[in-house]
């Protein structure tokens, strides 16, 4: 199982950024792939998550912490093997590493997950 993220950078707030997360070793219906993020100082907090459940879109798993829901949107590209994160109207709060991470689990789990990237770093300035 391995994930790698792309597309982080430094951008205003209110502008928007679009994550990438590309998986190899498992199927994006098989497992599930959450964006977690750590600010300096703080916790890694779990952003996202998808579980798709075949291909009738409307059974997928989605999680959005409360902070980000209205303006964080993941998807998955099955062909591809890519899961994406769009974020738009960013603030500063949203400062911080973003992590990939995939594993046969809930999206319902905090701990556990176990195969992590090497995070993707996302500045928001005022």
């Amino acid at each position: 199982v391995h994930v790698a993220e792309s597309g982080g950078g430094l951008v205003q707030a209110g502008e928007s950024l679009r994550l990438s997360c590309s998986t190899s070793g498992f199927t994006l219906d098989t497992y599930a792939v959450a964006w977690f993020r750590q600010a300096p100082g703080k916790e890694r907090e779990r952003v996202s998550c998808i579980r798709r459940h075949g291909d009738t879109r409307s059974r997928d798993s989605i999680y959005y912490a409360d902070s980000v829901k209205g303006r964080f949107t993941i998807s998955s590209d099955n062909d591809r093997h890519m899961v994406y994160l769009q974020m738009d109207n960013l603030k500063p709060e949203d400062t911080a590493v973003y992590y990939c991470t995939a594993d046969y689990l809930p999206c319902t789990v905090v701990l556990g997950w176990e195969n992590w990237g090497q995070g993707t770093q996302v500045t928001v300035s005022s």
